[in-house]
């Protein structure tokens, strides 16, 4: 009998097809359902709170709260937003209902979803967001004055009128008439509101998990019911007698403009809700939603199907909230389970929960509303819009919304705000002015078709045969203003004149000007390796390095390149010949092509050489350099020979140099300079660094200057309020603001040889570092410290090779706080801190990621830092930056598991925590 067998397979299949998947059985992780319960408390009182308002009946709003958790929730394309009856169309919804009665807002609402729908089939929900915030932001805030103000007569005890006008107009009179009960009950409910957030402590921060808004409707309703006080209340009617929508009745042009209103609302609010949760989802610490993303058309279907049968089923209209979505991703909701679980529970709550949701006092529910009304108006949103001078878009639709209504409002913002836009893109300021002989031209703005005849004016100011200087400071030039200024410099130097264009990425290249002479480098290239730089009186060539062949000074561009093929040569293309003298000369030690390093030290009797460097690409760039220096120390001889480039003399002496070079302008050019040439390597040194900070200076203050002065100014006003303390390595590689891409004001930056925390009372008179933590914590109150090691630390080296008695000097002291991570990497009942798919490429990179962690250990002894997280209000972070790679990594996993993740540099992050 053969050893194999045939056998049947159990569950046949056709052929050249996939196999059948196997049964999935449906799961709910654990903090969905905490998520989904957390977010139910919070929806059941606003829901009904929001349908109080709006003047709908209160079933209403939870027939809208469970809908936007089922439908939105499953069909939305975003997974962690909660949809339901949203504060934003209180007054839409009002209106309708004062102008068209109950069931025909119903209809409205379903055309409006059907709006929703076609609108996400036709895929544009992206262009909602143009949106501009200053308009929405205003929306919002109008919005929330007018709940505030209606509600503000329920909390009083009366009841409110259905425009903002006649509200505060009878405020007066309904002051006169207050009703103790409701105001005691409103007030009540405010306390709890505002002070459940703010409850000191651990305890504190155990019953905060409760939502502030469950316990103040809860502290109302318990406390009128035991004190027996006599006041309105919520009254559910039976669900037999729910009204369903019916067909609209009304003028055809108010019914349209309602539901285009109601459709305008409904997805811009939800939209501008999904990018937000996004943003908040990215932020948190913790497991990411599995679907990734947003898929903010896929939100438009699915909050147009939401709305249908919302509005089919007599609820209110639905869209994406704010605070119940917070709430989600505050929780740790990690997939659609949450939201539709607490639509679930909405609906067991409708049926089973009336006999006590009748209990719950109306004032309570109209303080909560009026609360909610309030907190609309954020003042991040107006200092937001003042930073970027867009007050005026905010103020004009805040007060249109308020006054006129919410399409009326949002109409008029949309106006101001292409009004602004298109007065800023006219706004160009442009000036002539004579300074030394030279005529400049400054523009400032926009350079487009409109500046034309005032640029035009301008130029022709500028004299025949003069030198002009063009400063273009904007960051947009359109064809008709290319073309006016490109013909009037053809016309200018063909009589004679000359011509400079300067400015931010000007583009524009002119004849009088070498190609050379632009920079091309980034900002944040260093200094050394610039390509651009050009002292007084030197010549420049593409690539190469810049000098004169009298002045003896040379910028160390270590390329030893000449100018472009078929360019003039440009000049620094050999080597250094000099040699004997005291001194140390300013040259790094790294060195390109066709150079060397200066020969320096104390030099006796007689020095001769030959140096010949080669050029690349064409042009004059080699050299051969026969001479002698005779003398000892400091002498008198002569250097004579071919100079193809600038030189660097170290030392002290004085002679008669004859030299021969070629500048960037083509040709010999034979010069003969009799004189002292004196000079010292420390004074050489200081010469070019100061000359290096001066240029990135000047090039600060033209170009980086005008566009973060607004910026600076704020922050100047302000104070700093940074939200990080960032402690990293004193390596010079290490950009903190690059690495980041934060901006002034962002971090609070603590740099140290080797990124060490000493341990609390351990700094041997020196408390820098425990300071700046104490400073940053208690003052400055950050929510968050990084500590940031890198890849080939000089200091970790150091600990490495160190030998016991090495901590004499001043740097060995301080390595001695890096001891305990050098045991933590000893110690093999640890496991080792490692990256997330390789392992460490050496020992020092192994040092490296353990020092990390082990300085996480220091600064969570420190008491600040452990009383700020005590309070939950301050994270800590590790992070290490491979310097080879410009790769990040962040630390993850939890204690005595330490991995550092990979940072993609897509939207989705890996966790912080």
């Amino acid at each position: 009998m053969s050893a194999c067998v045939h056998t049947r397979p159990k569950h046949p299949h056709q052929p050249h097809s996939p196999p059948p998947a196997p049964h999935r059985r449906f799961r709910i992780a654990g903090a969905d359902l905490s998520a989904s319960i957390a977010v139910f408390l919070i929806a059941l009182p606003l829901s009904l709170g929001i349908a109080l308002a709006t003047g709908a009946p209160l079933q209403a709003g939870l027939v809208a709260a469970a809908v936007g958790g089922l439908v939105a929730g499953r069909l939305g394309g975003s997974p962690l937003q909660v949809s339901g009856p949203a504060a934003g169309l209180t007054v839409v919804t009002a209106d309708l209902i004062h102008r068209y009665g109950w069931r025909t807002t119903c209809a409205i609402t379903v055309l409006a979803g059907l709006c929703q729908l076609g609108l996400g089939c036709l895929r544009v929900a992206r262009s909602a967001l143009a949106v501009s915030p200053a308009v929405v932001h205003g929306m919002l805030a109008g919005i929330g004055v007018t709940i505030a103000i209606a509600q503000l007569h329920v909390v009083l005890g009366g009841t409110p009128q259905s425009e903002v006008i006649d509200n505060i107009l009878g405020l007066p009179a309904q002051l006169a008439d207050l009703h103790p009960a409701a105001v005691s009950m409103s007030a009540l409910t405010l306390v709890l509101l505002l002070a459940w957030p703010r409850l000191p402590g651990r305890p504190g921060r155990l019953l905060r998990k409760v939502p502030a808004a469950l316990v103040a409707v809860t502290g109302a309703t318990v406390t009128a019911s035991l004190a027996g006080l006599v006041l309105p209340k919520v009254d559910l009617p039976s669900w037999g007698s729910h009204a369903l929508a019916g067909l609209p009745e009304g003028p055809v042009l108010g019914l349209a403009a309602a539901v285009f209103t109601t459709t305008l609302v409904c997805s811009v609010q939800s939209l501008l809700g999904a990018v937000a949760v996004d943003k908040m989802v990215a932020a948190r610490p913790g497991p990411k939603p599995r679907a990734g993303r947003s898929d903010l058309d896929r939100e438009l279907l699915g909050q147009g199907a939401a709305n249908i049968a919302s509005g089919a089923l007599g609820g209110l209209p639905v869209a994406g909230v704010a605070v119940r979505s917070s709430a989600n991703v505050q929780s740790g909701a990690v997939s659609r389970n949450s939201t539709m679980l607490h639509g679930v529970f909405v609906v067991v709550a409708a049926l089973l929960m009336v006999p006590v949701l009748d209990l719950i006092p109306l004032a309570s529910l109209a303080a909560l509303v009026m609360a909610v009304g309030i907190q609309m108006v954020s003042l991040h949103h107006i200092r937001t819009v003042t930073r970027h001078r867009e007050v005026l878009v905010y103020a004009v639709t805040t007060l249109g919304v308020v006054f006129l209504g919410v399409l009326e409002g949002v109409a008029l913002g949309v106006a101001v705000a292409v009004a602004v836009a298109m007065h800023r893109l006219t706004r160009t300021r442009i000036t002539h002015e004579e300074k030394g002989g030279v005529h400049h031209v400054h523009v400032c703005g926009q350079l487009t078709f409109l500046a034309v005849p005032r640029l035009s004016r301008a130029l022709h100011l500028v004299p025949q045969g003069a030198h002009a200087v063009v400063e273009l400071d904007g960051s947009f030039m359109d064809h008709a203003a290319y073309e006016s200024l490109q013909d009037w410099r053809s016309s200018h130097t063909a009589q004679g004149g000359t011509t400079e264009l300067t400015g931010c990425r000007t583009g524009i290249r002119t004849s009088e000007r070498p190609a050379s002479a632009e920079c091309h480098c980034r900002p944040w290239t260093p200094w050394r390796n610039h390509q651009c730089a050009m002292p007084s009186g030197g010549q420049v060539g593409r690539d190469g390095s810049s000098g004169d062949g009298m002045s003896g000074h040379r910028v160390p561009d270590e390329t030893g390149l000449s100018g472009e093929s078929g360019a003039p040569g440009g000049v620094g293309g050999g080597g250094e010949g000099d040699g004997a003298g005291a001194g140390t000369g300013p040259f790094p030690a790294t060195y390109g092509p066709g150079t060397r390093p200066v020969t320096s030290g104390p030099g006796s009797g007689p020095t001769s050489g030959s140096d010949t460097g080669s050029a690349s690409d064409s042009g004059s760039g080699s050299r051969s350099e026969p001479g002698s220096v005779s003398g000892s120390g400091a002498g008198s001889g002569t250097v004579s020979g071919s100079d193809q480039g600038s030189r660097s003399g170290t030392g002290t002496g004085t002679g008669i140099r004859v030299g021969v070079g070629t500048g960037s302008a083509g040709g010999p050019d034979t010069r003969t300079s009799t004189g002292a040439l004196t000079g010292t390597g420390t004074s050489a040194a200081h010469s070019f660094g100061g000359h290096e900070l001066a240029r990135g200076i000047s090039a600060f203050q033209r170009n980086t200057a005008p566009l973060v002065r607004d910026e600076l100014a704020r922050l100047a006003r302000e104070g700093q309020r940074p939200s990080q303390l960032f402690l990293t390595c004193a390596d010079s590689r290490l950009v903190t603001s690059m690495i980041t891409s934060s901006g002034p004001g962002d971090l609070f930056v603590v740099r140290n040889v080797g990124n060490l925390v000493p341990p609390p009372g351990e700094e041997w008179g020196d408390d820098s570092v425990g300071a700046a933590i104490e400073y940053a914590v208690d003052v400055l109150k950050v929510r968050s410290i990084t500590v940031c090691g890198h890849s080939g630390c000089g200091a970790m080296q150091a600990l490495l090779n160190s030998a016991p008695g090495d901590g004499q000097t001043p740097l060995g002291r301080w390595l001695r706080h890096g001891q305990p991570s050098l045991k933590r990497m000893a110690d093999d009942s640890r496991p080792w801190a490692r990256l997330a798919g390789r392992p460490a490429a050496d020992a020092v990179e192994q040092l490296c990621l353990t020092n990390v962690v082990q300085q996480l250990e220091h600064l969570r002894t420190h008491d600040s830092v452990a009383r700020a997280r005590a309070d939950g209000g301050l994270e800590l972070h590790g992070m290490y930056f491979h310097v080879g790679e410009a790769q990040a990594y962040l630390l993850g996993g939890t204690v005595g598991h330490e991995v550092f993740q990979h940072v993609p540099g897509t939207e989705e992050l890996p966790s912080l925590a």
